[in-house]
């Protein structure tokens, strides 16, 4: 399983990921879930990869390769002229992944599907966040939509749900991420650390931050700590029922 979640913030856009995969109760590995293509000062590219190990893969692979053989630059989202199209173009290189995948080879009890989210700014434009679907098609991070999770969102969901404004510093919402994953971590033992964090600033087309955090993460440790301190805090203020 998968935890990964984007926010589209006013001073730009913040990305999260955890990186285990597990493919049943004694295998379970780490994976890197979030990728990064950019061109400092002209345009910066990230995607996160939820589902099929094997899929997503072959999706950065490919995308890996199209920028490096020069007889394969075409499409390339490096060359892309929007961040449409570059979501566009993410979406055509999966539905063909899987497609190719699910074609003439022997039937297996998992599917083939992934689900992305990419997003970042191409100089000159805004930035942009996408959710791409196996099918290929995508939808854009809107006003009444800031922010995408994919893979198990639903225990970390909430707490975005309640808190989050596109108005929020980096530091802000980097709390506010911390607490949905604690939340995630600590309810599916199929979502687990390290964690992958990275931040664009508006206008910078480049990364400005980007960390692991691990499991001993003193920030992290704390966050988790307080987070639950308060909520058995406000549960206890809470008035008694009355039968």
């Amino acid at each position: 399983m998968t935890y990964c979640v984007a926010l589209r913030l006013d001073r730009g856009l913040i990305f999260m990921s955890d990186t285990r995969t597990n493919a049943g109760i004694d295998n379970i590995s780490k994976f890197q879930k979030m990728f990064t293509w950019e061109v400092p000062g002209q345009r910066v590219i990230t995607l996160l990869t939820a589902g099929n190990l094997a899929t997503t893969q072959a999706v950065i692979s490919l995308l890996d390769e199209r920028l490096k053989a020069p007889e394969e630059r075409n499409p390339s989202i490096m060359a892309a002229d929007t961040m449409f199209q570059v979501a566009r173009l993410v979406g055509d290189t999966l539905k063909e992944i899987i497609r190719t995948q699910g074609d003439g080879g022997p039937e297996s009890e998992s599917t083939f599907g992934a689900t992305l989210i990419v997003g970042g700014q191409i100089a000159g434009m805004e930035p942009r966040l996408f959710l791409v679907y196996p099918e290929g098609n995508f939808i854009e991070a809107s006003d009444e939509t800031p922010f995408f999770q994919i893979g198990e969102t639903k225990y970390g969901r909430p707490i975005l749900l309640r808190a989050f404004s596109p108005e929020m510093t980096f530091e802000e919402a980097v709390k506010l991420l911390y607490v949905s994953f604690d939340s995630t971590l600590k309810a599916n033992l199929s979502v687990g650390m390290p964690l992958d964090l990275q931040t664009i600033e508006m206008d910078t087309c480049k990364v400005a931050d980007k960390r692991r955090v691990e499991e001993d993460d003193p920030y992290f440790t704390t966050i988790s700590s307080r987070w639950g301190d308060a909520l058995k805090l406000a549960f206890n203020s809470l008035p008694d029922y009355e039968f």
